[in-house]
Formats: C-alpha cells, structure tokens, sequence
C-alpha cells in the first residue's frame, strides 16, 4: 500500500466525517448545511477554524469548549475516526478505483444514517431519495454493478421491505416499518445489489435482535417504550456486506448450496 497516498485518504476521511457530524446535527434540524458557521450549542459562540481540526481539536480542548467549557460529545471524534477508518479500508481492498469512491461516498451516508436515525427516528429522504439516483448512476461505471442489476437490487430492497412492512402493519395494527428504512434499503439495492441486499436484511435482522435483546435488559426507558430505530441495524449490516459481503456469499454458495 502506498503509506503516502493512505495519509490523504486518512485525511480526507477526517475532513468529511467532520462535515458529516455537521450534517448529524443540522440536516434533521433543518439548518442549513452551507455558509454557515458553527457554533457551540450551549453558549451559542462561533467557533474558530482551528477548534474544528478534526480529531486534534477534540484532543486538544480535552472534549470541552474552547469558550464556555462545556462538554463536547464523544461522537464527534468518533464519527471522523469511524469514516476515515472506512475510507482507509476501501483504499486498502481497493485502491483507487472506482469502486473505491463510490464505496467511501456510501459508507459516509451509512454513517451519517446511523446517527441521524438513532437520534430522531427518520431517515432524511434527501439521504436516502438522492442515493438511489446515485447508486443507478454509478452502476454504469466500469467494473460497476450495471444498470440491470442496480434496478433489481433496488426493487428487491425496497419491494422486499416494503411487503414485510404491509404484513406488520395488517398482524400488529400500527406502523410496523417506517418509509426511510424502505427507502435506504432501496437504496442499498441500487447501489449493492440484490444478493448482498438479501445478506442486509438478515445481517441487520440478526444484529437488531441481539442488540435489542441486551438493550431491553439494561435500559429500563427502552423497555418501557420498546420503540428502537431498524436504520442503524440495516446501516451495520450494509457496511458489513460492503466490506465482506462478496466473501460470506461464496462461502455460503460453496458449502451449503454446493454450486
């Protein structure tokens, strides 16, 4: 690996995971994204561009507020850390191809999903609506999913959720299954494909019940609202199918389908 070329990646990765925590906090706020600067939520002061180096900043205040010595959250340099640790492994499966953009501009939607959707319980269509034209976009690449394949991995994420959705709507008699989680796992078809979208929807399944079990255990408020949010689960099952997602399939075609 050129250990140069990782440095920018690592680099760009912190730059935009920090444009990321700005979209986090403002996109379901509906603040603008734009030309604007930020500013500390507890005593509203505008922050110096020196405060926002990603990671170094948050090191360097010691997680508080250069103004009011307020607490910042730990999120922030997680979030940067979490997507430049992305994008350095896309670079390092990848290099730079083409893949490796179209993977790192989705793996930051996935974590900005994640997030927003832990917090509010929506996932933003301007995520999820404009991600699907991506993914169909991206698809005639070279070396891309194709057209034909992105549009059945789209109506296979979302016609396959959306039926799960009507089925537990009619059994339970109340919403089942929001219209973001639909469309993100649209989404994840049109960029993915339908046989890693079918590893989404177990992976998430299986990881949403073993989180949701200990969760319900150990929080005394979630179990009394039993209201948790599928997008993270679907988000953790999509970074997991784009990192190992070809790998689990051929195994899985290998040893228990014997083809």
């Amino acid at each position: 690996m050129d250990y140069f070329a990782a440095i920018l990646v690592v680099v760009a990765g912190l730059a935009v995971g920090s444009f990321l925590n700005v979209v986090i906090y403002r996109l379901p706020r509906k603040k603008g994204l734009a030309f604007s600067r930020s500013v500390c939520p507890r005593c509203g002061r505008q922050l110096k561009w020196y405060h926002n180096i990603p990671l170094l900043s948050y090191l360097v205040l010691r997680g508080r507020c250069a103004f009011c010595s307020a607490p910042i959250s730990l999120r922030y340099p997680l979030v940067e850390a979490a997507n430049a640790a992305l994008y350095l492994f896309f670079f390092w499966r990848l290099g730079f191809e083409p893949t490796f953009f179209v993977f790192s501009l989705l793996g930051s939607a996935l974590i900005a999903v994640f997030f927003i959707d832990l917090d509010f319980m929506i996932i933003p269509d301007s995520i999820t609506l404009s991600g699907i034209v991506v993914g169909l976009a991206v698809s005639f690449l070279p070396n891309g999913l194709g057209p034909v394949n992105s549009l059945v991995g789209l109506l296979v994420g979302g016609g396959a959720l959306y039926l799960i959705a009507v089925i537990g709507d009619w059994m339970f008699k109340k919403e089942s299954m929001g219209g973001g989680d639909i469309k993100l796992s649209a989404m994840l078809g049109a960029f993915l494909g339908w046989e890693k979208v079918v590893l989404i929807f177990i992976a998430s399944a299986f990881i949403g019940l073993v989180v949701s079990v200990v969760i319900m255990i150990f929080s005394a408020r979630l179990r009394e609202t039993r209201t948790i949010p599928f997008g993270p689960f679907l988000a953790l099952a999509a970074v997991l199918s784009i990192c190992y997602g070809q790998q689990i399939i051929d195994y899985y075609v290998a040893h228990f389908l014997g083809l």
